[in-house]
Parts: C-alpha cells; structure tokens; sequence
C-alpha cells in the first residue's frame, strides 16, 4: 500500500547562502538536517521519487547553502547544511552554524524540521547538543533514522533505544520517529503522511 500523499510535482527553486536571502513564501516549509555523510540527500530523493533532485555526493559537506524544492505547489522541502563536517575551516563551521540557526529562528512557515539520525551507530554528542539547541529555539521537530537496511533489525531497535534513553537525559517527552532506507524506500509513506497532516492543518487555519 502506498502514502496516502504522493508527490506529483517536485521542482528545485533555488539555493540561498542566507535566511534573509530565502524566497518570501505563504505556503509550510519543512527542514531537513543532519551530521554530514548521513544520507540527507539520498532521502530527499527517496522522497520525492526522483533520482537527482538533491545533489548526492560521496564527499560529505556538498550542501552549502539553504536549498529549496517546491513540492506539488503547495509546500516547501529545505534542504539544509550538514553539521559536523570537520573538513572545512571555524570560520566557515561559525558561518554555516549562522545560516542554519538564523533559518530555524526565523522562518515562521517551518512547520517541522527533520532531523536526520544515522540508525547504524550509537547516539552521538553532536546529534544531541543539535537537538537540545532546536529545544531552546523552540522550533519544532521529528527524528529521521536513516540507512535502516545497513544492519541487522536488532542492532536498528537498539541504536533507537539507546537513542531515546540519551534524550530522555534531558526531554520528558520524545519526538516523532521514522525510521527509514532510502535504498529500500522505507518510511516513505509514514513521512509523506506525516507532512499531509500537518499541511491540512496549516491550510485549515488560513480559513
């Protein structure tokens, strides 16, 4: 069976090296982040079911600036800078940091960002400290846990648990969850379905 919501139109809109510089749109925009090399692009692609919409690259740190893709004309997907990638020098990590946080601050339509979490590792400070900084924004989020297929369903279940153990260090409550292989396509229904719930409720208070 498949997402109850499919993609018909996916279109890149532009690259942006700013929040400022971003398009002034009326219509829910949806961020997708994570530590470089954990598959963003691959997922974006997965997706919206077109194979180079998002740029992949085996060298991490290749999105460098706020991308845009308008999706069935009716909503955004953003794609994100990457954090973590050691590779580059402070003074671009600081700008990069800038952009990003200045993006999730002020974007008013961001209706979630997706934070994307490589399922075949333990739980990394970096991902953590990413999180708990969206808590002090107070921007809204849901985790993404990425290359499901890369190992065993039991080691998948305990890198999640182990994940949302680390959380509950400082959450009370968890966040939404999806789990997901962009070679496999799972979890694309789960999360298109997730984004037509939340952009039937940004449309109904318009009304």
């Amino acid at each position: 069976m498949g997402a109850k919501y499919q993609i018909i139109h996916a279109a890149y809109k532009g690259s942006f090296p700013s929040e400022e510089k971003c398009p002034e749109v009326s219509q829910p925009e949806y961020a997708f982040i994570g530590r470089s090399n954990v598959g963003k692009s691959s997922l974006i692609n997965m997706l919206c079911q077109r194979q180079n919409l998002a740029l992949t690259s085996r060298q991490p740190g290749k999105t460098q600036m706020i991308n845009y893709f308008h999706i069935n004309n009716n909503w955004y997907l953003v794609d994100l800078p990457g954090y973590g990638y050691a590779k580059i020098s402070k003074s671009k990590r600081a700008q990069w940091k800038r952009m990003i946080e200045n993006y999730l601050a002020k974007r008013w339509n961001l209706q979630a960002a997706f934070v994307l979490i490589d399922v075949n590792i333990p739980p990394q400070k970096i991902d953590i400290d990413f999180i708990n900084r969206l808590g002090e924004m107070m921007v809204p989020y849901v985790l993404v846990y990425t290359k499901a297929d890369k190992s065993k369903a039991e080691e998948v279940e305990a890198n999640i648990t182990a994940f949302r153990q680390a959380l509950l260090e400082y959450w009370e409550v968890l966040p939404r969850e999806f789990v997901t292989s962009a070679n496999m396509g799972t979890g694309r229904e789960e999360v298109l379905d997730f984004i037509m719930e939340i952009n039937e409720k940004f449309s109904a208070e318009d009304l």
